[in-house]
Formats: C-alpha cells, sequence, structure tokens
C-alpha cells in the first residue's frame, strides 16, 4: 500500500482533483475501485490529491513535456524519461515510458537495450548522447564532464537541451517520490536484506574467516 492515505472521492472538493479523478476514472471511485486505461493501480493520483495544488502543478509539467512547443524530439525526451526511471530504480516510472517508448515507434530490442546502452551497438550518436548526457544528470547529480555535453551540443539546440534537462530531472523527482510513498509499481519491499546463515553457523570475524581459512585460529 502507498506510505500515504488516498483521497476518496467522496472527499474530493478541489476541482482539479475533480477533474483528473474524472479523466482517469471516470465516474468510479479510485480508492474504492483503482485502475487505470494502462493498468496501473492509479494511487500517484490518489495520494497526491491530499494537496490539490500540488497536483495541479504536476499535471502542469506534464502538459508542459507533451506540448507541441517543444523542440525537442519526444523519442529522445522518452528515452531520456526510461533511462531516468531505470537509474532511480522505479518500475513505475521505468515501465510506463517504456511504453511511451513503444508509442513512439522504438522497437522492442531498443527498449530493452536502454538498460545497458553503453555495449549496445542500436543507437545513433545523437541517442548515445543523450543517454549519456542522463547518466551525468541523474547519477553524477548533474556532474556531465564537457565531451558528453558537447557530443550532446552536436546534434540538440541550446533550447532543445534546456527542455531536455527540466523535463528528465523532473521524471527523476517523480521516480524518487514514486519510491520514497511506494506508489504504483513502486509498491515493493526493498530487495536488499540480510540473508540468514545456516542454523549451525558461529559468528566469528568473517574477513579473518575469509583471509586465512580453516586455519585462521592455528596462530
Amino acid at each position: 500500500m502507498p506510505r500515504l492515505r488516498e483521497v476518496p472521492r467522496s472527499e474530493v472538493e478541489s476541482p482539479v482533483v475533480l477533474s483528473m479523478y474524472n479523466r482517469l476514472f471516470g465516474d468510479r471511485d479510485p480508492v474504492a475501485e483503482p485502475g487505470t486505461a494502462t493498468g496501473t493501480p492509479g494511487n500517484w493520483w490518489t495520494v497526491f490529491a491530499n494537496v490539490p495544488d500540488v497536483l495541479e502543478h504536476a499535471g502542469r509539467g506534464f502538459g508542459l513535456y507533451a506540448s507541441p512547443d517543444r523542440e525537442l524530439a519526444p523519442v529522445l525526451r522518452e528515452l531520456g524519461q526510461t533511462r531516468a526511471g531505470w537509474l532511480v530504480g522505479s518500475q513505475f516510472v521505468f515501465s510506463q515510458h517504456c511504453k511511451a517508448c513503444r508509442g513512439h515507434g522504438m522497437s522492442e530490442e531498443k527498449i530493452l537495450a536502454i538498460k545497458a546502452w553503453g555495449v549496445s551497438d542500436l543507437f545513433d550518436p545523437a541517442e548515445r548522447a543523450v543517454l549519456a548526457y542522463t547518466d551525468g544528470l541523474v547519477l553524477g547529480f548533474g556532474r556531465v564532464d564537457d565531451a558528453v555535453f558537447d557530443a550532446l551540443h552536436a546534434h540538440l539546440s541550446d533550447v532543445a537541451i534546456m527542455e531536455f534537462t527540466y523535463i528528465t530531472m523532473m521524471y527523476t523527482m517523480h521516480a524518487v517520490i514514486s519510491r520514497a510513498l511506494r506508489l504504483e509499481y513502486d509498491d515493493r519491499d526493498d530487495p536488499i536484506v540480510e540473508i540468514a546463515a545456516p542454523e549451525d553457523y558461529v559468528p566469528a570475524n568473517l574477513g579473518r574467516d575469509i583471509a586465512f581459512g580453516d586455519d585462521a585460529d592455528a596462530s
């Protein structure tokens, strides 16, 4: 379950929230009857509805990135969003934008290769520059080498780079939020846990045991 309360339709007072509920869920209560057209539970919307003006702000961001006024090519935009979702570890953002890549004509082989783009020959120079820049934005927290930026600038204008930077970081934020609040497909337990040792295991200096083997105590 999400870590924050979901807002049922009966408690909605904001016209913005009601409009979004109607658009995505019809006349259903999305808390009692969850599910969107893309197959997600829909709790991103019902949790964000706790703060209607934040939901409205986020919605405007979605409108901004999809606007026909954007100079940035949609397929490059989706490449960045998908890669950002994978880097952050957001099953939700990665999954949704794989679908968006497909909708813009990207092949299944290429979508699969996004995870390991550095060893793939499926991406053209512009796409490789976009992916390298995304890695610098997300993994490097904006530490982008001049060589990467120069490669990007060889293919994209200042306007397109500004758009790409803003949109990619906006989706990095959404990926982080989804994981923190356990929204949609990010409602998952952390996979990094201790694996129990055998019942007859006697705690010892593990590093010493590995280094010296069975003769560790001989000295």
